[in-house]
């Protein structure tokens, strides 16, 4: 099961220990879903180490989120206003949810490890 169910290995750090405090989600509408905004989307979230996650998909009148990871408020700011730089011609809209990772109440820790009881749970059926 090991070599079929998991992808790779990965940790989820202490981002307060590391000095990072906001995590921002920003949910996007591309003014046009074409391949070419692919190619030009990958290439730039590579060139950004405080990205951690883009994808298209579908809801909240968006079609792509991505998931970025901040020092503080105003290194967001600063990676904003190069976001707004690098896409702001390609973009319909796009909306952001701000978290800190220090300020805000966490019901449930990210974790990949309830995965396995939810795995266990629809196999039992």
């Amino acid at each position: 099961m090991e070599k079929e169910a998991i992808e790779q290995y990965t940790l989820i750090p202490n981002l307060p220990y590391l000095g990072f405090d906001i995590i921002a989600f920003t949910f996007s509408r591309t003014k046009e879903l074409v391949h070419p905004l692919w190619e030009k989307g990958k290439k730039w979230a590579a060139k950004q180490p405080n990205v951690v996650f883009v994808s298209t998909g579908q809801g909240m009148d968006s079609d792509a989120i991505m998931v970025s990871v901040h020092k503080n408020y105003a290194g967001f700011v600063k990676f904003y206003h190069v976001f707004r730089r690098d896409w702001g011609k390609d973009l319909a809209d796009f909306k952001i949810f701000l978290m800190s990772v220090k300020g805000s109440v966490q019901l449930k820790p990210f974790s990949f490890n309830y995965l396995i009881d939810a795995y266990q749970k629809e196999n039992d059926k």
